[in-house]
């Protein structure tokens, strides 16, 4: 290369660099403000009681009274099986009982004569315990006799199958005629008059929603449907599980919403949006950052006008700020034109203001 061309490049870095010194560029202090941080985290939703009805004895179902769908009320009828053996059995138990009862009344009358007769030393003591013994026998024997009345009139119950409490009727995978085992499903309701929402959360959120809501924050949390609609009605959390998942780090909080239009099903999915308020937080805007390798970094500037390079640490996101790790607030961050400068140049300096970065950008658009 010539001394000409060397001289010429020399002329242009140096021209280049005076260009540099010459700009002034805007910096800003971080804004240290009260803000709200939103999170987003999937939620399970179930019902506020939701329960399988099985049949407890075996039959043929002989009718249902419902309709998949149907909403029912407490006590209601919902199926009846074919109850004719379980009447006679009932019958049986009846007259086993009536027997029973026969033959104890006639054991106590011969115990009573056995015991005037041992009075006038007719009879030895011994008749008179074994009389007893045979009262107590009967005893006994009537009391099993009226556990089996009980039992037949138990299962003879059990051919009228009712709602447990008020709610929808699910599907119904048997009808009428199908023959049933003990244990056989019938249908299932749910109660969604009121709902839960699970949701996980790390053990980082779990502590900044503890604290703020020691703080008396609202509990008031968000949901957002599986179409990306917002749900009309707010929930509230009610409680969380009492230790976190050792696999991933997590613990379940549990919500509870309102469901009075029945818009919300048991089984459904969404995503629980939860508030959280930070105080003296140091927020920048996304502008003035730039990444390297996933990290986040901005250019200070110090008293020289020396520019530096600094990585930050993000604890949120909002619109158009990030939510950072405090800094120094004295520190000046360069707000416009960080593609022009580098590690280690000495640059000219504008201090504004938020509300001047505002405007300007009004008049941008």
């Amino acid at each position: 290369m010539s001394i000409g061309a060397i001289t010429m490049l020399a002329s242009c870095s140096s021209e280049n660099q005076k260009q540099q010194q010459q700009e002034t560029y805007k910096v800003i202090s971080a804004l240290v403000t009260d803000t709200v941080i939103t999170n987003e985290y999937v939620g399970e939703i179930n019902a506020l009681q939701n329960v399988e009805l099985r049949s407890r004895i075996k039959g043929f179902i002989e009718t249902i009274l419902v309709d998949e769908g149907a909403i029912v009320s407490k006590g209601q009828l919902l199926f009846t099986i074919s109850s004719r053996e379980y009447q006679q059995n009932l019958q049986k138990a009846k007259a086993g009982l009536q027997n029973a009862l026969a033959e104890l009344k006639s054991a106590e009358i011969e115990l009573v004569n056995t015991q005037k007769l041992l009075e006038k030393k007719i009879v030895a003591d011994t008749e008179v315990e074994m009389q007893k013994a045979v009262v107590e026998a009967l005893q006994a024997k009537v009391a099993e006799a009226q556990a089996d009345q009980a039992q037949a009139n138990l299962n003879l119950s059990f051919t009228e199958v009712r709602a447990p409490f008020e709610g929808i009727i699910n599907r119904i995978p048997n009808k009428e005629g199908s023959l049933v085992e003990e244990g056989t499903l019938l249908t299932s309701i749910s109660n969604n008059k009121e709902v839960y929402a699970y949701f996980h959360v790390s053990e980082k959120d779990y502590l900044d929603y503890t604290i703020s809501k020691g703080e008396g924050k609202s509990k008031e949390v968000t949901l957002v449907l599986a179409n990306g609609s917002t749900y009309n009605y707010k929930g509230l959390v009610e409680t969380t599980e009492s230790e976190f998942d050792k696999s991933t780090g997590n613990i379940a909080f549990r919500a509870k919403f309102p469901n009075p239009d029945n818009l919300l099903k048991h089984g459904a999915s969404g995503k629980v949006v939860v508030k959280t308020d930070l105080k003296n937080a140091m927020l920048i805007p996304q502008k003035s950052t730039f990444e390297i390798q996933g990290n986040v970094y901005v250019f200070v500037v110090n008293i020289e006008g020396i520019v530096q390079q600094r990585q930050i640490n993000l604890i949120s996101r909002l619109s158009h700020w990030y939510i950072i790790e405090p800094l120094l607030t004295q520190e000046r961050i360069i707000y416009e034109g960080i593609q022009k400068v580098k590690d280690g140049d000495q640059v000219q300096t504008e201090l504004v203001s938020f509300s001047d970065n505002s405007n300007s950008n009004k008049d941008k658009k």
